[in-house]
């Protein structure tokens, strides 16, 4: 799909915008044109050629989500180069960690992220960004975009482009590797995910199936056909990912980023009216508060995302609300719709149902109940192991009886109450009743003690199960108290010691619940109530 979304960018309509922005009215400005990421892309290319850079080269990439990054994305794809993602806000001892395992040619970086000596220093750390002197790390530091004072000399954009090899040229090893994504570890054990050319192909294939009219099914069926480019190709997209950037060009349709307020991103959605819309549930709920309407169909994922969030935002007028379960290592793997989820809920069967794997997909749980993945868009390996065709989740699930994929938690956040085993996946939908906004299950020590994550193992010393309940704004908690008496009942020996209502904590860019600040949380307050 990298191919023909560098050959559609310069043959369908190069003069239309290609990436939007909102101003603080939400209406839309174009930051690119089509041709102008393409010839970014071919500027991106010869540079790197010029510098003796070639195929199977590492390339480390600090460049933020836009279309910059975008185009230094294509470039690497063009010459066969591996990019290494570096995420300009792990701090400065993971990223020398990272850097010393992928040991790339040559890092890219945008000023902000380089984070230099100077008065560039606060302008990155205001902007939340802060890395190392990339220059002190052994390697060449190329900056992409405009240059401030201290940084490190930019790419040569006016490097020849004769001899460089074409977007249709000479065609990489397919098995080749494409990208390198840094998911975990610890700085002195980083883990790394390994996408190929092909198993990234696949993905972006998969979510271009999920994009075509009609969802799932049909776009599956639209993929196999070969449809790309077809119906509704210029009606626009919001979201800022590479796995929504790229389909959405492909087939011409322009990209809209997500405002970060959330009272701009409900007037752009207002003005904007996208035909799909991409959203983590964080940015879902922030919108929801903003009195946002949804148009056509809204996507979310990256987080866990209820029934009780989907219907919402169908309330607010999306003809289709989907969730998305998908890991940097395999993405999508499967997608439910509102509807279905709700049904599934109201049936009381337990667990968080994330829907069938999606085509290609295969599925299966281990001797320990954890859910493992296989299929073409499956990463190759983690950087420094072996190959593994199937990919260890974390998550503990079942398939039902129509194959579907029930998460039961992770295997990770298990709590041990009692010598009993109890996984907060398989209980935590149940107490997404109205009025919730977001509620995890989690542990702490019985003694009152430090709260903190569990391993699989559990830990020496018994726990205390509590429910960390997020009211949605203007609910009151006698009311949520009462609602809630059923759902707790029903979950039998696992009902929780303790209900305790407060904002969860959340983590990470995607903001994930952090079930350990909660249980930190929910420790502390317990403890002040003696």
């Amino acid at each position: 799909m990298l191919d023909r979304l560098d050959h559609a960018l310069r043959t369908v309509r190069p003069e239309r915008a290609a990436v939007l922005t909102a101003s603080r009215s939400g209406a839309p400005r174009i930051r690119v044109r089509r041709g102008e990421l393409a010839d970014l892309a071919d500027a991106f290319a010869a540079a790197l050629h010029a510098r003796g850079l070639r195929p199977g080269d590492t390339v480390g990439v600090a460049v933020r989500p836009g279309p910059r990054a975008l185009a230094v994305l294509l470039a690497l794809w063009r010459l066969g180069l591996r990019g290494a993602v570096l995420d300009p806000g792990a701090g400065p001892d993971v990223l020398r960690a990272r850097l010393a395992l992928a040991r790339p040619s040559l890092v890219l970086a945008d000023a902000a992220a380089q984070a230099v000596a100077g008065w560039a220093r606060p302008l990155a750390r205001r902007a939340r960004l802060e890395l190392p002197d990339l220059a002190g790390l052994g390697g060449p530091v190329a900056t992409v975009g405009p240059r401030l004072p201290g940084c490190a000399p930019g790419l040569d954009l006016g490097a020849r482009r004769a001899g460089v090899p074409g977007a249709r040229g000479a065609e990489p090893d397919p098995e080749g590797d494409a990208v390198i994504v840094f998911t975990s570890g610890t700085t002195s054990k980083p883990r790394a995910v390994v996408h190929t050319r092909a198993s990234l192909a696949a993905g972006m294939d998969t979510v271009s199936a999920l994009f075509a009219d009609g969802g799932p099914a049909a776009g599956a069926a639209a993929a196999a056909a070969g449809a790309g480019a077809g119906a509704g190709a210029a009606a626009p997209v919001l979201g800022g990912t590479f796995f929504v950037l790229v389909p959405a060009l492909t087939r011409g349709a322009p990209v809209a980023l997500p405002a970060r307020s959330p009272r701009v991103l409900a007037r752009q959605l207002d003005r904007l009216r996208p035909a799909d819309t991409y959203l983590t549930p964080p940015q879902l709920r922030d919108a929801l508060r903003a009195d946002a309407r949804f148009h056509g169909r809204v996507w979310t994922g990256s987080a866990p995302a209820p029934a009780e969030l989907l219907g919402r935002v169908r309330e607010a007028g999306a003809g289709q609300a989907w969730g998305v379960y998908a890991l940097t290592e395999l993405f999508p793997a499967a997608a439910v719709e509102a509807g279905e989820k709700a049904a599934y809920e109201a049936e009381g069967r337990g667990g968080d149902l994330v829907g069938a794997p999606l085509p290609g997909v295969s599925a299966k749980a281990d001797e320990d109940g954890q859910l493992l993945l296989a299929g073409p868009a499956a990463r190759h390996r983690y950087l420094g192991e072996e190959p593994d065709p199937w990919v260890r989740t974390g998550d503990r699930a079942r398939l039902d009886g129509c194959g579907r994929i029930v998460l039961e938690g992770r295997t990770k956040d298990m709590v041990l109450r009692r010598a009993e085993n109890i996984y907060p996946g398989l209980y935590e939908p149940g107490l997404h009743v109205p009025g919730v906004e977001l509620a995890v299950l989690v542990g702490i020590p019985a003694d009152g003690g430090a709260g903190g994550a569990r391993g699989a193992g559990g830990v020496a010393g018994d726990e205390r199960l509590v429910a960390v309940v997020q009211p949605r704004p203007g609910a009151a908690v006698p009311q949520l108290r009462a609602a809630l008496a059923g759902p707790l009942r029903r979950m039998g020996s696992a009902r929780p010691d303790a209900v305790l209502f407060a904002e969860v904590p959340l983590a990470g860019r995607s903001r994930k619940p952090d079930r350990a600040a909660a249980s930190a949380l929910a420790a502390a307050r317990l403890r002040g109530r003696r």
